[in-house]
């Protein structure tokens, strides 16, 4: 362990269970590192997993996002592509993008797409899929609302799901974001 990490580790106490304001204010106090730090959590929350009634998931669009820039792709056409295009997301198209994506090509961070394309998506589902790419109406990805769904995606729309003990993990933003919350 080097001499940050020491000196940070001596500012917290292990017994303490702190509230989210005094965990901030601890956080501001730390010597920082040479880029801006992801600050995440984790919650226990008691629920058995192999419960199919007990399984947490869902999504949350934070309040100053999670400080990250990602591309997105979205699939759609006809009026629909018209109006993602008017959005300037990084990707638009239909089937170009498919047979893009057969060839290898990943270079984007979500994927959204409407209903009515789906069935194309569903071609490169075992390439997407693997890396938690593929679009689910569970998680707000696939819907005709796409200005909404692409608006939540740039904000900083935040998916969780309950690991196999019963803990969630995710993040929730960056050191610089500050230690006040709004």
């Amino acid at each position: 362990m080097g001499k940050r990490y020491k000196n940070n580790f001596k500012k917290v106490q292990q017994d303490k269970n702190y509230t989210p304001g005094e965990a901030f204010q601890i956080l501001d106090s730390f010597e920082n590192a040479k880029f801006d730090e992801s600050i995440d959590v984790a919650i226990r929350l008691g629920v058995d997993p192999k419960q199919s009634d007990q399984m947490v998931r869902g999504s949350v669009v934070l309040p100053h996002g999670t400080g990250k820039k990602i591309k997105l792709l979205v699939f759609a056409k006809g009026d629909k592509l018209k109006e993602v295009e008017s959005l300037g997301v990084d990707y638009a198209g239909g089937d170009e993008f498919i047979s893009k994506i057969q060839g290898g090509w990943l270079d984007f961070d979500k994927v959204i797409a409407t209903p009515d394309m789906m069935s194309s998506v569903s071609k490169v589902a075992k390439i997407l899929g693997p890396k938690g790419l593929m679009p689910n109406p569970k998680s707000g990805t696939v819907t005709f609302e796409v200005a909404k769904a692409v608006e939540d995606e740039r904000k900083g729309k935040v998916e969780f799901r309950i690991d196999k003990s019963g803990i969630v993990h995710t993040n929730i933003g960056k050191k610089s974001f500050g230690s006040e919350l709004k």
